[in-house]
């Protein structure tokens, strides 16, 4: 057979180390297929059931793996739908490669159907954005989209007309007029070794041997760091807070980490931010600067690979441009050494918050309390698991009740914070690590949008273990309603309720739905030991309120003007919340 440019494409994939590609077919896209199908040897396709998911996968395998996610869709709508996932790439700064289809370039702005302009489409989410309208082109374009990718940290996006994918390989049709050839590059990217100068990393030092009482903020661009962040702590007598993207970077015994900070975050951490003069920011963009020291109260140090991105939350006297292992090698000979009166303050700190969470985890409250499945799952899941975690009250569950020890592993969309990952988050994971037990902690109503997946792991026999937090509702809108001090409205699904285990066994796999909590640990157990992909559905109190690690003020009176204003299932709520009290004087 004749060599078609879809194949040249697919084998420059190959080179590049690529081996999976996540996506589902289309008229679009037929002649990549077809260069799939040839190559199948090389670069194998991952057949999923809804294009988001392939985003989701190709971006999950860029944060695991730390090499490019590729996923394809074809044309008009099944571009359309990689937007989602590919936006949570963009804003988590991982590499990810997009590939779609477009009509003939003989019928282009015609109004074709399914005519798309997905170039156009994704000017906002794409580093690099580029139409193939020449077989020549190819395959110098994957080499600069995966490039780019790689160096801007982003999402790359090549979009082919159907002729082009069917075209004879290399054969350039237009009378060449300017003084080129047909461009020749290599499948070769080398990452810069990026240390701040010296002069930089001195007055950093300065910045912070002056400082009293030191903290460090660490997010997960310090991934891969926390023994030197470790390190750095001891000798600056300083607490460790993790941002939720940064929970894995340093284990979450480890005697200096306070825990998360904001909403998910604890107490101590949060008292932390208001009591200290100095802060040392490492591979964190945080958001949330309301949790942040007022500007002007602390000196701030930053440390982070974008020059755009120091400083961007809170004024910093020095940003550290820099990889995070690079700049604190070379920093921490420079730091003086602090006592530790500082630390042990926010030691005993967590110690005391820890028991206050531990009190909330008892298997005695009937509805089951999710604090409860989360410590269970915890408890039984061995130490090099990766969790994978949709966005809603099941991330506060997560930043506080599931433990970074061993080599575990944990992963969410942090920035966009969209629903739904969680579950195709596993699937590709489990697929770049087949040895290791992977955990999809999800609630119901991220796992309903997807969960045509769990039969995609079924196919592929990837051995995932999915835990449902049902609370048969959209929990975290429902809390978010009432701190602004409405009554909630449209946040619970009601009856009838979904048989989600069902769902699971229909795919040919484990399910089972637990709903009393003498129950819980047995069939967590036996679905974590079940050999193929495993669900269990845990009906958890629906009226169970994500509180933060501190509650304002402000927020309590909010809380109260929703119950006057008529909030729905007010006395179950109220109940639950003297429960959580008492089960803490009880602790």
């Amino acid at each position: 057979m004749a060599e078609i440019t879809a194949e040249v494409l697919i084998k420059r994939l190959a080179e590049w180390g690529v081996d999976t590609v996540f996506g589902i077919p289309g008229d679009g896209i037929n002649g990549i297929m077809e260069g799939l199908r040839r190559h199948a040897d090389k670069v194998r396709f991952v057949l999923v059931h809804h294009e988001e998911a392939a985003a989701f996968m190709a971006t999950a395998h860029a944060k695991a793996t730390g090499k490019i996610g590729v996923c394809l869709a074809t044309s008009g709508p099944g571009g359309i739908h990689l937007a989602n996932g590919l936006y949570d790439a963009k804003l988590d700064h991982v590499p990810v490669l997009a590939i779609t289809g477009m009509q003939e370039s003989g019928v282009l702005g015609t109004a074709y159907q399914q005519e798309v302009n997905l170039d156009r489409l994704y000017e906002d989410v794409a580093e690099y954005n580029q139409v193939v309208m020449n077989p020549a082109q190819l395959p110098t374009l994957v080499d600069v989209a995966i490039r780019t990718a790689y160096a801007r940290r982003g999402v790359a996006h090549l979009t082919v007309p159907n002729d082009i994918q069917v075209a004879p390989a290399g054969k350039d049709p237009y009378q060449t007029v300017a003084p080129v050839r047909s461009p020749s590059t290599a499948p070769v990217y080398l990452a810069p070794a990026v240390r701040p100068r010296d002069a930089d990393l001195r007055a950093a030092a300065d910045v912070i041997n002056d400082g009293n009482r030191v903290a460090i903020l660490a997010g997960i661009g310090a991934r891969g760091a926390g023994g030197l962040l470790e390190q750095a702590a001891d000798r600056l007598g300083a607490p460790i807070v993790k941002s939720l993207l940064g929970k894995m970077v340093v284990p979450d015994d480890s005697r200096y980490v306070t825990g998360g900070l904001g909403l998910l975050g604890t107490k101590p951490s949060e008292e932390l931010m208001d009591d200290i003069d100095t802060l040392l920011m490492v591979g964190t963009n945080f958001p949330y600067t309301k949790f942040l020291p007022q500007p002007g109260k602390v000196k701030v140090v930053q440390i982070d690979i974008e020059p755009a991105r120091a400083g961007i939350r809170i004024p910093t006297e020095v940003p550290l441009v820099g990889d995070a292992r690079a700049t604190l090698e070379a920093l921490l000979p420079l730091l003086a050494q602090k006592g530790h009166d500082h630390l042990r303050t926010y030691q005993d700190k967590t110690r005391t918050w820890h028991e206050a969470m531990r009190a909330l985890e008892s298997g005695d409250r009937d509805p089951i309390a999710p604090q409860y499945l989360a410590q269970q799952l915890d408890l039984a899941a061995t130490d090099d698991a990766i969790m994978t975690c949709d966005s809603g009250t099941i991330a506060t569950w997560a930043a506080r009740h599931w433990h970074i020890r061993g080599n575990r592993e944990f992963y969410l969309s942090g920035t966009l914070a969209t629903m739904a990952p969680g579950l195709p988050y596993a699937l590709a994971i489990q697929h770049a690590y087949p040895g290791r037990q992977v955990i999809a902690y999800v609630g119901d109503g991220g796992f309903a949008m997807l969960m045509a997946e769990f039969h995609t792991a079924m196919r592929y026999d990837l051995p995932i273990k999915v835990v449902i937090n049902n609370n048969n509702s959209l929990g975290q809108i429902l809390w978010e309603q009432m701190v602004l001090g409405y009554p909630e409205h449209g946040v619970r699904f009601g009856a009838p309720l979904p048989d989600y285990a069902g769902w699971a066994r229909g795919c040919g796999g484990f399910g089972a739905q637990i709903d009393k909590p003498g129950d819980l640990s047995a069939a967590l157990d036996e679905a974590l030991a079940h050999p193929g992909p495993a669900l269990l559905d845990v009906a958890v109190d629906p009226d169970e309120p994500p509180l933060p690690g501190k509650v304002s003020y402000e927020q309590a009176k909010k809380f109260a003007a929703a119950f006057l204003k008529g909030q729905p299932r007010k006395a179950s709520i109220a109940t639950t919340l003297f429960k959580d009290k008492i089960q803490q004087l009880k602790g």
